[in-house]
């Protein structure tokens, strides 16, 4: 009959060589890295599928956050008219999507900035137009505007939460008190930062347009001439959410060069 032994387990069998807290940071490392290139994935997939979301339902959602904000500003006057009229004109030159549309608001405060959000909507402030000796530099702006909601642009840049809270309203027939109270809270009236790649692609497609609309692109490059020209002496918020890169100040240059960069410009009606 086979005898049985138990031996004494050897002290330290299940603890490791390695000091507790390179493992910890091992661990916390190997964690860290598992759970941004989750998080990567899912902005890519978030980007992608925001194109996907129809403006509509952009629209839809965007309507009630807007406009819950404060328009005390927001001036109801010939002048916005004319804009809207200056932006309808454009947008039909960009050949927007059946079914996406532009609103143009007109805020009468001393704030040097212009901006495109969710759904269509586009808001432009006396203090830029003061800056601006044409309406050739103003169209600039706006056809520049118009082609970011034109690519999606706002949607992609209010992030992976933003997206999946419109795809949340997708699925539940477009009236998610959620999404609505969440898009709320973001505030769309504020303006969104772009990257380098959406503000030269916009300057792309506002070239185009003026040189559709008025025959030649003389004027546009005033836009960026103004603004440089102020960019040492104040912040301005135009720029903090606009990059002046020496490649869009080049693009406009070569696009003048190539085209006809003589044509008469058009002056700005009264305002004031």
């Amino acid at each position: 009959m086979p005898e049985y032994e138990n031996p004494e387990v050897p002290e330290g069998i299940n603890v490791s060589e390695e000091h507790p807290l390179k493992e910890f940071i091992l661990l916390a490392c190997g964690i860290g890295a598992a759970v941004a290139v989750v998080l990567f994935a899912l902005t890519l997939l978030a980007q992608n599928a925001a194109k996907a979301i129809p403006f509509e339902m952009e629209k839809k959602l965007a309507a009630n956050a807007i406009f819950s904000a404060d328009t005390e500003n927001l001036k109801s006057s010939e002048f916005e008219k004319y804009l809207s009229t200056l932006a309808n004109k454009l947008a039909k030159q960009q050949g927007l999507p059946e079914g996406m549309t532009i609103t143009l608001h007109y805020s009468n405060q001393n704030i040097v900035n212009a901006f495109a959000t969710l759904g269509g909507h586009i808001f432009v402030y006396r203090g830029l137009i003061d800056k601006l000796p044409h309406e050739n530099a103003l169209a600039m702006v706006i056809a520049h505007e118009i082609a970011h909601i034109r690519h999606r642009d706002p949607i992609i840049a209010m992030g992976r939460g933003a997206t999946m809270m419109l795809i949340l309203a997708l699925f539940t027939g477009g009236d998610s008190a959620v999404a609505q109270q969440f898009l709320g809270q973001i505030g769309l009236v504020t303006a969104l930062n772009f990257n380098r790649e959406q503000e030269l692609a916009a300057d792309v497609v506002a070239l185009e347009t003026l040189q559709a609309y008025y025959g030649h692109v003389n004027g546009a490059e005033v836009l960026f001439e103004v603004l440089g020209e102020e960019e040492g002496e104040v912040p301005l918020a135009f720029l903090s959410t606009h990059p002046m890169t020496q490649s869009r100040i080049d693009h406009v240059i070569s696009f003048r060069d190539e085209h006809d960069g003589r044509g008469e410009l058009t002056p700005l009606p009264e305002y004031q």
